[in-house]
């Protein structure tokens, strides 16, 4: 059995030549068609075999002559006992095989190649593999098998979404018994299947019955953060247990444990709005790679004051201390290649609220001269107009304080502002004192599973560690929080009756807001909140990708735009929980199973 690892194809070629030399042939064909029949059938029998793991009845496929040929992670090797001894030791965890191609060489002689996905454990692997199919006088055989990788950021195969219900994320009528086309990872047609059909060469995925939906979209979260205390010390000091040295190290490592999770919750796109600079050059990569939600990243956030969580030599907040080092900062961003300008506009007791003004009025100015957008955290009424003036795109939390006022609803009118009421991560917070009061760890809300098995040790622990450092009976802040958090929904109530565009955002990273499952929470929380479920799915589309500078190629389901959908089982529009019954998951052109997706996730470690 072949693991799909790939050397040079210089051998391949040669090699064919001399066994069109050499090779028997049973008997003189003059009907190609019927030798592409056979070399058909015997590569379906092939795959198929792999797909059972029967490996009697892949042997059998293979031409038993010392002239076999089969590249592997050595190169290659001749013959079929060592081929045979080796076959069934590597079978692949999941394997997916589609674009099956054939040609006739000569009488008796077909080649065909198909483009593959496998995937080992949490680790998958794409790419193309050929077989060369013979007439032999023991019927048809392979004579060479081969695999060679894909490069980075190939695309994947031909694909139709075929007979669901799609609702297409631009607020326009649901199709019945749609058709979605996909060429080279982007959507070539969408339509009806009476209007557009399935071309030939489309391998297709059956969607009849289901609900076909834009991916959705996260326009707040932190892959800075760990979802735990052990990423937001600041939040409960665990560093004697769990240093914040090393849980920084492991988020650099391993964004893929993220990028799992992200996908098994449905989320083909993020905004990353703060974290340290190595969140840029990750968001850069993360277009060509299917198995990452894309990303968007602002980098470090700028600060109105001196915050302390960062590391020796690597800063995530950048203090704004004064007009220079202001300008400086947001120059430094757009040299780091970051996406938008992130100001976390906090004001503490004593602060200088003027002077804080200042800066980030100076920080959008620049941030506007630099042609970056300007996002901002801002709780309070007075901190979300300041940001209003100084030209924000984006205010990244409710306003908790109070209730928007007549001059905040038209200023944000005017600029157009797109509100995130981020209404769960609160929750997160307030979960850590109840688990010390009551020794019970929070309740662990994963449907798809997507979260890992550290992250799921580590929520387990919550109770005990929390326990230890506040003790017992921790001070209660649940009224706090449920006074803070009925201001949101009505603030959230009053943003859409003015007008105010509303997108969607979990803060995932914070402690408790956990990265993927994030996503179901707050759709439910705004559902909750009186949005009709339909608003709520197009806020975490449509809206989202606006809100994220990505219009032209996210949100909706229309010719030209990456190929992220979703399909679910039950509709929607009658509830957003439904997006809950996710069975498959499409980023860009790439269909994984929410099985699939689960099994690797399971299977991830860092």
């Amino acid at each position: 059995m072949i693991r799909w690892s790939f050397p040079r194809i210089g051998f391949v070629l040669r090699l064919v030549l001399a066994l069109l030399g050499m090779a028997p042939v049973s008997r003189v064909h003059a009907d190609t068609a019927t030798d592409l029949m056979a070399a058909r059938t015997l590569f379906r029998v092939n795959l198929d075999a792999i797909q059972r793991r029967d490996r009697g009845t892949y042997l059998n496929c293979y031409l038993q002559t010392p002239f076999l040929a089969v590249a592997g992670p050595q190169g290659f090797t001749l013959g079929y006992e060592p081929f045979a001894r080796s076959a069934g030791e590597g079978w692949p965890d999941h394997f997916e095989a589609l674009d099956l191609h054939l040609t006739p060489v000569r009488t008796g002689v077909v080649y065909g190649t198909y483009r593959y996905r496998v995937r080992y454990g949490a680790q998958e692997q794409s790419g193309v593999s050929e077989r060369l199919f013979l007439d032999t006088p023991q019927g048809w055989r392979i004579a060479i098998t081969s695999a060679f990788a894909a490069g980075p950021g190939v695309p994947a195969p031909p694909r139709a979404v075929v007979g669901g219900t799609l609702i297409d994320g631009t607020g326009r009528a649901a199709l019945e018994d749609a058709v979605v086309l996909i060429r080279d990872g982007r959507i070539e047609a969408v339509g009806t299947r009476e209007a557009i059909g399935v071309p030939a060469g489309y391998d297709t995925l059956d969607a009849r019955g289901r609900f076909v939906v834009p991916g959705l979209l996260d326009t707040h979260v932190h892959y800075s953060q760990s979802g735990w205390l052990d990423g937001r010390p600041d939040a409960l000091d665990l560093g004697a247990r769990y240093p914040y040295v090393d849980a920084a190290r492991r988020l650099r490592e391993h964004p893929e444990v993220f990028h799992r999770a992200w996908l098994a919750s449905g989320v083909t796109g993020v905004f990353d709005v703060g974290g340290y600079p190595w969140t840029v050059d990750m968001a850069r990569s993360s277009d060509a790679n299917s198995e990452a939600p894309h990303v968007v990243a602002t980098g470090p956030l700028l600060t109105t004051f001196d915050f302390w969580l960062n590391l020796p030599g690597e800063r995530q907040f950048m203090f704004l201390k004064d007009s220079t080092t202001t300008v400086e900062c947001v120059r430094y961003l757009k040299s780091i290649g970051a996406n938008a300008v992130k100001v976390w506009f906090v004001v503490r007791p004593g602060s200088d609220f003027d002077a804080m003004t200042r800066m980030v009025m100076l920080a959008g100015a620049e941030a506007a001269k630099q042609r970056l957008p300007l996002i901002v955290h801002a709780t309070g009424l007075r901190e979300a107009k300041v940001a209003l003036r100084a030209g924000a795109k984006l205010l990244v939390h409710s306003v908790q304080d109070r209730s928007l006022d007549v001059e905040f609803l038209a200023l944000a009118k005017a600029t157009n502002v797109f509100y995130c009421p981020t209404l769960e991560v609160m929750d997160g917070y307030a979960a850590i004192p109840i688990a010390a009061r009551t020794g019970v760890a929070p309740r662990l809300d994963d449907p798809l599973g997507a979260v890992d098995s550290l992250t799921r040790a580590r929520v387990a622990a919550t109770a005990a560690e929390a326990r230890r450092v506040l003790g017992p009976q921790p001070p209660s802040r649940d009224s706090l929080y449920a006074t803070l958090r009925r201001q949101m929904i009505d603030n959230l109530v009053l943003a859409r009756r003015s007008g105010i565009t509303v997108v969607t955002g979990t803060d995932a990273g914070n402690p408790l807001t956990l990265h993927g499952p994030a996503i179901m929470a707050e759709m439910e929380a705004m559902q909750r909140a009186g949005m009709k479920p339909m608003d709520v799915l197009l806020a975490t589309t449509r809206d989202a990708a606006r809100a994220m500078g990505r219009a032209a190629d996210l949100g909706t389901l229309e010719k030209g735009k990456s190929a992220d959908l979703l399909i679910v089982s039950a509709d929607p529009r009658e509830d957003i929980a439904h997006l809950r019954r996710l069975e498959w998951v499409m980023r860009s052109g790439v269909a994984r199973s929410s099985a699939e997706l689960r099994a690797a996730v399971a299977k991830t470690r860092w």
